[in-house]
C-alpha cells in the first residue's frame, strides 16, 4: 500500500458518516448519491440497496432533488418506471465527499506502523472476499 493511497474497498468498509464529519449530507444521502454514479437507478433498487421502504427512499430522493443533486426521469427501458440520476452538482458533491473521506483515511493510515499497514493490506483481499460472499 503506497502512503497516501487509500484503497476504495477499505474505505467502503468503514462508517462513512464518521469519516465525512464536515459534509452536509447524511450517510444515507451520500450512499444514495453514490449508487447513482453510473447511469442512475430505479427507486426500487434504491430501496433495496438502502434497506428501506419506498416512502423513506422517496423522502431522501426529494431532499436530494430539492438540493439540485439528483433528478427523476423516465426509465428508457420501461416508460412506467422512474430512474433517479445524478446532476453535475451531484457528481461534484460525491467527488468532494470522496476527497474528504480519503484525506481522513490517509491521515489515519499515516499513524499506523509499517507492520500495521502490511497487516491491513494483507487482510483487505479476505475482507473483500467475505463482502462479495455476503452480497451474493
Amino acid at each position: 500500500m503506497i502512503p497516501g493511497e487509500v484503497p476504495r474497498y477499505l474505505v467502503r468498509r468503514l462508517d462513512v458518516s464518521r469519516l465525512d464529519v464536515n459534509g452536509e449530507l447524511s450517510a444515507a444521502q451520500l450512499s444514495t448519491l453514490k449508487m447513482l454514479l453510473d447511469d442512475g437507478v430505479r427507486v426500487g433498487e434504491i430501496t433495496r440497496n438502502l434497506g428501506v421502504r419506498v416512502p423513506s427512499a422517496m423522502e431522501q430522493i426529494i431532499k436530494l432533488e430539492r438540493a439540485g443533486l439528483v433528478r427523476r426521469e423516465a426509465d428508457p427501458d420501461d416508460s412506467r418506471a422512474v430512474r433517479v440520476v445524478l446532476t453535475a452538482q451531484g457528481r461534484d458533491t460525491v467527488e468532494s465527499a470522496n476527497q474528504r473521506r480519503n484525506a481522513v483515511m490517509a491521515g489515519i493510515l499515516e499513524h499506523l506502523t509499517d507492520d500495521d499497514r502490511r497487516a491491513l493490506a494483507a487482510a483487505l483481499p479476505v475482507i473483500e472476499k467475505i463482502n462479495t460472499t455476503l452480497q451474493d
